[in-house]
């Protein structure tokens, strides 16, 4: 039986293990953070195949010299995809829809800020460049918010050990459906879209991420926006994506991806859904 090593111990993992046992494929946790891990040892992990290299760039590594073995969404794929000013580029020059976006490297000075508010109608988001889980993401009502956003940004970078000192100024979409497709290997496997309760949209929430109380529920999207889907995993060449679209009455863009998507339960996907990703860690193999 193929033993595949999930780096994350969580709902993927407990949701992908029976599945993927009854197409023989064996699944165990591949430990890298919050632990110590002595180099001069054997690694203690006996896997065929990686599934999702680890969150941590730098335990990442270390598990990935251990293990000596392909990855389903490898280093570059993850940070590919974490790079949000990067996928909105490499999208952008691809013809592939995205919002109006500004990426900022700090330090910038005022006035260069000041013109990058204003190629807006306000409000506009702002956003960390590498962050997941919507984790930094505001919205900016007038030109002080925004330098005040930008000054608290500024105070974090000024830490010498911070890597990345990039942001995104973006437009925002009001009354924007919030969909997260899931591409395997290539093709649309399923979709959902994630929405606020009606009590949190009423109180002045607007970010639709799960882990912000936002609810997912199954959609069957159209074939526009599963083409979109798909065409963006193509172009960042990510096996296994979820694409999260921002669709209003006029247009639909893809907003960001996640190289490390969560797999929610089984009944959100099409039929086929675990053929497919079996499928895609043998292919590893090959």
């Amino acid at each position: 039986m193929l033993r595949l090593g999930v780096a994350t111990n969580a709902e993927t993992l407990a949701r992908m293990a029976d599945p993927l046992a009854e197409r023989g494929i064996e699944v165990t946790h591949v430990r890298t953070r919050e632990r110590t891990l002595d180099l001069t040892q054997p690694p203690e992990w006996d896997v065929d195949v990686g599934f999702v290299f680890p969150p941590r760039m730098m335990e990442g590594g270390v598990a990935d010299a251990l293990l000596d073995v392909p990855w389903v969404n490898d280093r570059d794929a993850v940070l590919t995809s974490r790079n949000k000013g990067h996928v909105l580029a490499a999208l952008g020059t691809a013809d592939v829809a995205v919002p109006n976006t500004i990426v900022v490297s700090n330090p910038v000075d005022q006035d260069a800020l000041v013109d990058a508010f204003e190629r807006f109608d306000p409000p506009v988001v702002v956003k960390p460049n590498s962050t997941t889980r919507g984790v930094g993401v505001a919205k900016a009502h007038d030109l002080d918010s925004f330098l005040g956003l930008v000054d608290y940004l500024d105070l974090v970078h000024d830490y010498r050990a911070t890597g990345d000192r990039s942001f995104l100024v973006q437009e925002f979409l009001p009354d924007a459906r919030d969909y997260r497709a899931m591409v395997v290997d290539g093709e649309y496997v399923g979709a959902v879209e994630r929405r606020l309760p009606d009590a949190a949209l009423a109180a002045g929430q607007w970010k639709h991420n799960v882990h912000r109380g936002a609810e997912a529920t199954a959609v069957d999207l159209p074939d526009s926006l599963r083409t979109l889907a798909e065409r963006t995993a193509a172009v960042l060449d990510i096996p296994f994506l979820g694409v999260d679209l921002l669709v209003t009455d006029d247009r639909a863009v893809v907003n960001e991806t996640n190289a490390r998507p969560t797999i929610d339960d089984a009944s959100k996907y099409r039929d086929g859904f675990y053929d497919d990703l079996a499928a895609l860690v043998r292919a590893q193999r090959e």
